[in-house]
């Protein structure tokens, strides 16, 4: 039996010994959203050695952010997405692009051609539907994260079945256990991320807070063409 020889000294060090991802890892991934999931997201990928981040959020830093997201009190102002590809630059020297634009049903064609993979986590009707609609124009895989109002209920829906929430009567980030549900629920998109580009697998996941209960719904990329997930 032949035996890998890993460099412990490697900032991916535990991703190379579960499953390298060295073969997809330089796949262009734009992520949509710089908030609870979107930031938390793109820090995942990064450290796993996902090495083309695209992340599109004009919104800034703000005090309220910093026990749901990975910024620091010295960046409060600065744009998001800027401040979080100065992070992890610092961390593991991914080059992350940050785009520090409003996306809207105008320019989001724009935005996302190139991509391998989008990931939209923003927390807008408004922009998910535009998100949802230029992926399907350009024939982008899409994969959309988000959880509710009251913060007991996520999930993880692909393209072509996802269906734009309707907008709550309140902010998914004032519930008080936001940051360990969307560290969960970021992780859970960090894996289908990775299934997606080494396994060619698209599954739809659902979590729920009060039990725990997670529902993995896998599917092929071939039975996603056909809009069957």
């Amino acid at each position: 039996m032949s035996t890998i020889n890993l460099n412990p000294n490697d900032p991916f060090f535990h991703e190379e010994r579960h499953a390298s991802l060295a073969a997809v890892a330089r796949r262009q991934i734009t992520i949509c959203g710089a908030g609870a999931l979107g930031a938390n997201l793109c820090e995942t990928l990064a450290r796993m050695g996902f090495a083309r981040l695209r992340l599109i959020d004009h919104d800034r830093v703000e005090m309220r952010n910093l026990s749901t997201q990975p910024y620091l009190r010295g960046e409060i102002g600065a744009p998001k997405a800027r401040a979080l590809a100065a992070t992890l630059y610092r961390a593991v020297q991914a080059r992350l692009e940050p785009v520090t634009i409003t996306l809207t049903e105008q320019n989001a064609a724009q935005l996302l051609q190139g991509s391998d993979l989008v990931v939209d986590t923003f927390d807008n009707e408004a922009a998910r539907a535009a998100v949802s609609a230029a992926s399907r124009a350009l024939a982008l895989p899409c994969l959309h994260v988000g959880f509710s109002a009251d913060g007991l209920y996520g999930n993880g829906e692909w393209e072509p079945d996802y269906q734009p929430p309707q907008a709550g009567a309140s902010d998914p980030c004032d519930y008080p256990l936001t940051r360990p549900f969307a560290l969960l629920l970021a992780a859970l998109a960090a894996r289908a991320v990775a299934d997606f580009f080494r396994q060619g697998i698209a599954y739809t996941f659902e979590v729920t807070w009060n039990d725990l209960h997670l529902v993995y719904r896998p599917t092929t990329l071939r039975e996603a063409a056909r809009g069957q997930l």
